[in-house]
């Protein structure tokens, strides 16, 4: 079911909950596809990402479905492996990924916005229409659209299904194929 993104409604904005820096969103083990562009690159392949309150793992796939990168993370820090099987180490994901990926991946307010909600360390804007379903969300530079929404099997509200997100020139769209949430 594909629809039409609807017209902001209400804007909200909101502000950083004391102690949130280290929230982390609810249980989630997503399938997907991922299409990258800026001035640079373009790329586009298939995604599994397992998010757990310990840490994440997402596996990025060319098309075929050869490996890419595996990026992990928990309480150590970043762990990105190559197709090369090369590991590099990292304090913060998206400084990682945009070293050696050469695009930036924003796991920490991702977390939240694949869920359709905002970050509750920063500050932002969220548009919702409507029906009070929030269709973007403006944190931390990034610009998160909502394009397509499923219905999932146990959260009571509809799962994006489809986000466009931009950070200066760059732009990745998620398409989430199957939600399970935990």
């Amino acid at each position: 079911m594909q629809t039409q993104p609807e017209a902001a409604v209400t804007t909200i904005q909101t502000e950083p909950v004391a102690g949130a820096h280290n929230a982390v969103a609810a249980d989630f083990n997503i399938l997907g596809r991922i299409a990258i562009q800026d001035d640079n690159q373009s790329f586009s392949g298939s995604f599994r990402w397992q998010h757990l309150a310990t840490g994440d793992e997402i596996l990025l796939f060319t098309p075929l479905g050869q490996a890419v990168a595996e990026i992990s993370k928990d309480h150590e820090g970043v762990r990105l492996i190559t197709s090369k099987m090369e590991a590099f180490y990292a304090d913060n994901v998206e400084s990682l990924t945009q070293e050696i990926l050469g695009w930036r991946l924003p796991l920490n307010g991702l977390q939240f916005w694949i869920q359709g909600q905002h970050s509750p360390a920063n500050a932002s804007q969220k548009d919702l229409n409507g029906k009070n379903q929030v269709i973007a969300i403006r944190q931390d530079g990034w610009r998160i659209h909502y394009q397509d929404f499923a219905q999932s099997q146990s959260a009571a509200a509809p799962l994006p299904r489809v986000l466009d997100l931009t950070y200066q020139k760059l732009k990745i769209r998620l398409v989430v194929d199957d939600w399970k949430v935990e």
